[in-house]
C-alpha cells in the first residue's frame, strides 16, 4: 500500500470536502445548480414527457447526460445521499414533485437538449418559489386580521 498525502491526493482527484452539517434543501438544489453552472453551455438531454410516462415508471425514468446526471456527478451531492440519476431518487433527494421535475427538465417544454445554465435557472426559480408560498400564506394570516380590525375600527 502506498501513502500519499492529501495534496498528492488532490492532484489526482477532485477532493471535496463534506459539509460540516447535512445539507438542507435549498442547499441541494443551490449546489445541483452550482454544478450545472460550471460548463454553463453543456448540452444536456431532457427527460422524455415526464408526465405521459406510466406512474409506476416514472421512479425509474432517467436520460444519459440529463441535468440529474450532472447533479449525480457531484460527489458532495452522491455523498450527502444522491443514489443515482433517476428521477425518483432525485424526487426524494432535493425534496421536488414531478411538477417541480417537469418545469426544470421535461422533454415537453424544452426540446430534446438544454444547456445547463438553462437548467440552473429553472432550479433556482423552483427554490424561490418554494419560499415564496409559505411567505405569502404566512403575509395573509397577519394582513387579513389587521384589515378587517381597519375596516371595523
Amino acid at each position: 500500500m502506498e501513502h500519499k498525502d492529501i495534496d498528492q491526493i488532490r492532484s489526482l482527484a477532485d477532493v471535496q470536502p463534506l459539509p460540516p452539517h447535512p445539507l438542507t434543501r435549498r442547499e441541494r438544489l443551490e449546489r445541483w445548480a452550482e454544478q450545472l453552472e460550471r460548463d454553463p453551455d453543456r448540452r444536456l438531454n431532457t427527460l422524455g414527457e415526464i408526465e405521459y410516462a406510466p406512474e409506476s415508471e416514472r421512479p425509474l425514468m432517467r436520460a444519459d447526460n440529463s441535468p440529474l446526471t450532472a447533479a449525480f456527478e457531484d460527489p458532495v451531492l452522491r455523498a450527502a445521499g444522491l443514489k443515482s440519476d433517476r428521477l425518483g431518487d432525485a424526487l426524494a433527494f432535493f425534496e421536488i414533485s414531478e411538477d417541480g421535475a417537469h418545469h426544470i427538465m421535461c422533454s415537453c417544454l424544452y426540446g430534446r437538449t438544454m444547456s445547463a445554465s438553462a437548467a440552473a435557472a429553472r432550479i433556482r426559480s423552483l427554490n424561490e418559489v418554494h419560499w415564496l408560498v409559505p411567505a405569502v400564506v404566512l403575509a395573509g394570516m397577519f394582513s387579513v386580521p389587521a384589515l378587517c380590525l381597519h375596516l371595523l375600527g
